[in-house]
């Protein structure tokens, strides 16, 4: 069983929430979110906010905080061979409404299809979260611009709940 090694990042004020499934081992090994260097999760957002792609992890936890945005995993511990998500087993899931109830989120997007399968069978909080396709090196089949374009599109449209 492998445990989630970092904390979520989010302040009172974070408005949206992106939920990927589970660190990759090189997340893991740097001890933050989408750290392995061909994932395109920094690049992405950095393109739908218009601003400086982070380097650092402070660079990329303060990125966050400014453009009010939470960032977790649906996942809080569960069996996983590398990074793979179609090995992850036996997963535990986080306390998101934790998250909700001490921030402003309205919207929830999920990275990838093993976050969206997790979060729509197994968190219950009241908000349907956006599917977003992955950001990982994985998925190769969308481009980075078509990433852009597609999470550009859904984060930036305006709440009309």
């Amino acid at each position: 069983m492998t445990v989630h090694p970092f904390d979520p990042v989010y302040d009172e004020n974070s408005e949206i929430l992106i939920l990927g499934s589970f660190p990759s081992v090189k997340s893991r090994e740097n001890g933050f979110y989408y750290m392995h260097p061909q994932n395109r999760f920094w690049k992405v957002l950095a393109a739908v906010f218009d601003d400086e792609y982070p380097k650092t992890t402070d660079d990329k936890k303060r990125f966050l905080i400014k453009n009010k945005v939470a960032l977790w995993d649906v996942i809080e511990s569960c069996d996983v061979s590398g990074s793979s998500d179609n090995s992850i087993k036996n997963a535990k899931v986080n306390d998101v409404e934790s998250i909700i109830e001490k921030s402003k989120i309205k919207r929830i997007f999920v990275n990838g299809r093993k976050a969206q399968n997790l979060f729509e069978k197994f968190v219950k909080c009241g908000i349907t979260a956006v599917y977003l396709p992955s950001t990982s090196p994985a998925n190769n089949a969308v481009s980075l611009e078509k990433l852009v374009e597609i999470w550009k599109n859904e984060i930036l449209k305006k709440n009309t709940v």
